[in-house]
């Protein structure tokens, strides 16, 4: 049941649904159609961004200083998985002209890699001293693949927390763990000061904090201190404090995970802990390697390749990728052909090539081992 301060009304309406690789392709599809109905040609990859105009480049006055909202170590522990909208059309970019956004969100999302992060406990916290205005909570934590849409509908930011600050200033912590939020309405607190835990209650895929920044009602892109939809490249007016903004390193794609199994991982699987063996019996019917990451981008070249003890490669495998996507889940390996696998450490590489700045460079690179155990 919410509960809110009567004189301030309920949570505001989360972002549209966060259907991650499906949403994109949505929202592309509808921007596609669009330059047909006007007879224009288009390349995604040649769209240019969007700039701030020197007249639009005025920050609301009174913005807090923020400090980081979640108590893990970010591009490591935990991964910014999507930036604000910055760009008004059917497309989408990031403050930095990147594609780390879908079309109309208007937050900032802190990802955790996996549900074992989740139900370890990662603290939320508020980013700037102010009163909580409303809060949520006992939604259950479950993906909205697998949850009835009747059960979140009007309640899309799960168990939530809405913080007010001076001079019209709000921000929102969504999607918190059930039964984690530790705070009321009217209840004062200081930056860092705990709300809850990351959870996946509401309208989420994975784990994370959706934050969210408002200046009288209106979205606010944290890493520009303008209003959305203003266009990208413009920092100046960033609302991180510096020691929030030193850890906060634009990271455009990342490893999300990696690990061996014995069995045809799927990517729902992986992410819930259930594919990751440090070792694996002799008999296995399958040693398969598998990689997760965020941000690919078209183009890119994705290579892996799976070892046996004395170094002979059992798998391998090239692709260039023909699309830009937010999360991509490969996986390579080799069926048992004999009684059982010679002993020892298997071992997997990963690694993800870009061509930028007139060369090529790995954006991404994992590795992993096995023991596969005699019978």
């Amino acid at each position: 049941m919410m509960k809110a301060n009567p004189h301030h009304g309920k949570l505001p309406r989360p972002d549209p649904p966060e259907t991650g690789i499906w949403s994109q392709f949505l929202h592309r599809t509808r921007a596609l159609f669009s330059v047909l109905r006007t007879g224009r040609r288009m390349a995604w990859a040649t769209l240019a961004p969007l700039t701030v105009a020197a007249t639009d480049a005025r920050p609301p006055v009174g913005a807090p200083s923020l400090e980081i909202p979640i108590d893990c170590q970010v591009g490591v522990e935990c991964f910014v998985q999507n930036f604000v909208d910055v760009d008004p059309s059917p497309d989408y970019l990031d403050f930095s002209c990147g594609h780390l956004s879908y079309d109309g969100h208007k937050g900032t999302d802190f990802r955790l890699p996996d549900l074992p992060s989740m139900h370890h406990g990662v603290i939320v916290r508020a980013a700037a001293p102010g009163v909580i205005r409303a809060v949520r909570d006992g939604m259950p934590d479950i993906s909205v693949r697998d949850a009835d849409p009747e059960s979140i509908k009007g309640r899309e930011a799960g168990n939530a927390v809405a913080i007010r600050h001076a001079q019209g200033w709000e921000t929102q912590y969504s999607h918190m763990r059930k039964g984690s939020v530790s705070v009321k309405p009217g209840q004062k607190v200081l930056a860092g000061d705990k709300l809850g835990l990351v959870g996946l209650s509401g309208q989420t895929e994975f784990p994370h904090l959706h934050f969210a920044v408002r200046h009288d009602g209106k979205p606010i892109d944290p890493f520009s201190g303008l209003p959305m939809g203003r266009g990208c490249g413009d920092t100046d007016n960033a609302l991180w404090s510096q020691a929030a903004a030193s850890q906060l390193s634009y990271l455009a794609t990342g490893l999300l995970g990696n690990g061996f199994t014995d069995a045809i991982p799927k990517a729902e699987q992986a992410r819930a802990g259930k594919h990751s063996h440090a070792t694996l019996p002799g008999d296995a019917p399958l040693i398969i390697y598998w990689v997760d990451v965020f941000g690919t981008q078209t183009g890119d070249v994705q290579r892996m390749r799976l070892s046996a003890p004395d170094g002979t490669v059992l798998a391998s495998a090239e692709q260039v990728l023909d699309r830009t996507q937010a999360q991509r889940f490969s996986y390579i390996g080799k069926r048992l052909r004999a009684p059982s696998w010679p002993p020892g450490t298997y071992r997997a590489e990963y690694t993800l090539s870009r061509r930028q700045d007139g060369k090529t460079e790995t954006v991404v690179r994992g590795s992993r081992r096995v023991e596969v155990l005699p019978e």
